[in-house]
């Protein structure tokens, strides 16, 4: 539901708040374990309120995260900071009451500059490393010592001195075992954060850096679109006025010469006056779109009768190609799609150039199915099969045309307008028949959606 309202970066944000809420889920059941190690199994006296008023204060601040993560609201790299901030001053009075800088698991200070360190800009991580250091070197004057673990005697002047310093060597051994316990406690839990948390977190900045590539992408895309639509307007300008004259010529020669006086130049003034009509209809299509947005020229349709569309479209053009129709049958039914001009002309395109690529006799495939989500078209002819640079033609620029008195940017304008509308098209030669075939599925709209 949050992608829906929220934008892509502040999804990015968002994760790194929630990755905070986890790890310090993990810091609270780490320190209640230690905590419950050290008094139960090491009998140290440690002053238990005061610890667990700072561990449920930690909670407190946790549960007002997962309520934060519940809203729609933006969260911003200076929150997530300030969350850091609490986080070290729990980390610091912990540490205040279980004996500051002497305590084993000082190391802790270095999670939240490690965290910032990856999640936030290189200015934040100094602020935190003043921060942690700080906190550091005031505990080192300022704790509540750890209490000394002294051997139980009753009586000690029943004792000889040999037999008290033995004790208190077994002491010292049992504090220093303590203190490597907790070391190693402490580098068996960093390194398990940094195998998961740290990499997780660098796979979200990695998501982040090629969602911005992917951007960088359809932006230069996006610019050699509109530098052709610049083109285009031109040259529809300059054509405007040749195809009138054009026009009102051929017209006076079929009024001139009949097709009874001259029926092979009548016939071929008529191809002529067709193709002259076809040409002003396309430049009138196009200063009537000029300036429209995407979403106005688009309308939803349903599938079927889009596809009946697009092929009473390109036979009006291509009359005398044989076109085969296949369609898979499915359990759903046919949903509706964003029928726009630039995506009608596409697939246009597309049949247009298998019809030139196909054997005459067996002529060309539309291949369709769906399922609840999107729609596949699978254009195929029975041709030579397409060159290995179209079958790794990613759509970014426009490429060299085969034709002779091509430009080459057809094949771009559809790869274009399939990938704006969220669609996918791939290039391959079919395994049997060798002839070229290109895919192209689109998004559909369930009609529930629509009703809503």
């Amino acid at each position: 539901m949050l992608s829906q309202v929220i934008p892509k970066t502040q999804l990015s944000v968002r994760e790194n708040l929630h990755w905070l809420f986890v790890l310090r889920n993990l810091m609270i059941m780490s320190e209640m374990g230690i905590l419950f190690l050290a008094i139960f199994g090491f009998g140290l006296k440690l002053p238990q309120t005061e610890l667990l008023f700072v561990i449920l204060s930690i909670i407190t601040v946790n549960i007002y995260t997962w309520l934060r993560l519940k809203t729609n609201e933006n969260v911003s790299e200076l929150e997530i900071f300030s969350h850091l901030i609490i986080d070290v001053c729990g980390i610091a009075s912990l540490l205040y009451l279980t004996g500051g800088a002497s305590n084993p698991i000082i190391w802790v200070f270095l999670l939240p500059l490690i965290v910032t360190g990856i999640l936030l800009p290189q200015t934040y991580a100094w602020y935190m490393v003043i921060l942690t250091s700080s906190a550091y070197t005031i505990l080192i004057a300022y704790n509540v010592p750890l209490p000394v673990l002294e051997p139980n005697i009753s009586d000690p002047k029943l004792i000889s001195s040999d037999v008290l310093h033995q004790l208190h060597l077994m002491s010292n051994q049992k504090y220093f075992s303590l203190h490597i316990f907790g070391m190693w406690s402490g580098f068996v839990f960093s390194a398990g954060l940094v195998a998961y948390f740290v990499v997780e977190l660098s796979k979200t900045v990695r998501d982040q850096e090629r969602t911005l590539a992917e951007a960088r992408e359809n932006e230069l895309r996006n610019e050699r679109v509109v530098s052709l639509a610049t083109l285009a307007a031109s040259a529809a300008h300059d054509m405007g006025t040749p195809l009138g004259t054009m026009a009102i010529i051929t017209h006076e020669v079929l009024q001139d010469y009949p097709e009874k006086a001259s029926p092979d130049l009548h016939e071929k003034m008529q191809i002529l006056e067709q193709q002259i009509s076809r040409c002003k209809s396309a430049l009138s299509l196009m200063s009537e779109s000029g300036g429209e947005m995407r979403a106005e020229s688009g309308t939803i349709m349903n599938l079927v009768a889009y596809i009946d569309e697009v092929l009473l479209q390109w036979r009006t053009h291509n009359p005398n190609t044989k076109i085969s129709l296949v369609v898979k049958p499915s359990i759903h039914p046919p949903s509706n799609l964003i029928a726009e001009r630039t995506l009608t002309h596409s697939i246009i395109n597309i049949l247009n150039n298998a019809a030139e690529a196909t054997m005459v006799d067996k002529g060309i495939e539309l291949h369709t199915y769906w399922d609840n989500q999107e729609v596949n078209f699978e254009v195929r002819d029975f041709g030579k099969g397409l060159p290995q640079t179209l079958l790794q033609y990613e759509g970014l620029e426009p490429m060299e045309s085969r034709k002779q008195q091509g430009l080459g940017v057809g094949l771009f304008l559809a790869c274009t307008t399939i990938k704006q509308l969220n669609g996918r098209i791939e290039f391959y030669n079919h395994p049997k028949t060798g002839g070229g075939c290109v895919r192209i599925s689109l998004p559909l709209i369930p009609n529930e959606k629509i009703n809503d």
